[in-house]
């Protein structure tokens, strides 16, 4: 009986992230088509199918999927024109596929059965570098060596600016690393948890009211969540770019 109840609580939270071949053997080489390709392939198809159906026919008066549609593209316009202004709509399109590959990722990992290719440090991190590269290479190229101004803060007392530098310096080269982790870190914090709670629900057969509950809380949360992590991530690449073009203080 011991061993039986030991069994029903064998909860394995992160076995979700573990990313597995599709076809063939087991071995992951380069060219593995994986789950996590699967999902990114479903993700970027998604994202198609939602525009091209939403703008198949545009009226003065939009429907749902063309309102949704309009609603998007003008949230995330707002946004890069506020923050870096009407010269960083030249790199709009690049921005706005970043919010819609981040977004779609994390909405999708919601399904059941799913699989969550943003709670990885390898495609995370990938976005992130492919930003932090850019943008820096960007502020060279629009300023030259005036973009180092970014790291001098002129406005703060002499003797406090050698480490004022230091701070800066440090803390460009960790973007990086704070701009991935925090998109890998939530998507899969709440999705351990939510596996936990199934687990218990699982365990506890018909007595499992309150796991259920707790479920549905949590579920509620993510649905918000996967949200905040898209436009979190795309606002601190506004910002990053509003750097490279503007790196007086």
């Amino acid at each position: 009986m011991a061993g039986s109840a030991e069994s029903k609580f064998n909860i394995h939270p992160m076995d979700q992230f573990v990313i597995k071949p599709l076809f063939g053997d087991q071995s992951l080489v380069w060219y593995t088509y994986t789950n996590q390709a699967f999902w990114m392939t479903l993700c970027f198809l998604a994202v198609v199918f939602f525009f091209v159906f939403g703008t198949r026919h545009k009226s003065i008066v939009p429907g749902r999927f063309q309102a949704s549609v309009e609603m998007i593209y003008s949230f995330v316009h707002s946004m890069v024109v506020d923050i870096a202004g009407r010269e960083g709509l030249k790199y709009f399109p690049f921005i706005f596929s970043l919010f819609l590959l981040i977004l779609a990722g994390n909405v999708l990992g919601l399904l059941p059965y799913s699989f969550t290719f943003t709670s990885h440090i390898a495609v995370t991190g990938f976005l992130a570098l492919l930003v932090f590269i850019s943008v820096t290479l960007l502020g060279f190229f629009k300023n030259g060596f005036k973009f180092l101004s970014l790291f001098w803060i002129s406005s703060a007392p002499i003797a406090l600016r050698p480490i004022l530098l230091l701070i800066e310096v440090i803390s460009y080269f960790v973007r990086p690393v704070s701009h991935s982790i925090r998109l890998a870190g939530n998507m899969m914090a709440g999705h351990a948890v939510i596996k936990v709670f199934a687990g218990f629900a699982g365990a506890m057969g018909l007595g499992a009211i309150a796991p259920i509950i707790a479920i549905m809380a949590v579920y509620g949360l993510e649905m918000l969540v996967v949200v905040i992590q898209a436009y979190v991530f795309t606002i601190l690449t506004c910002v990053y770019l509003n750097d490279a073009l503007h790196p007086g203080h």
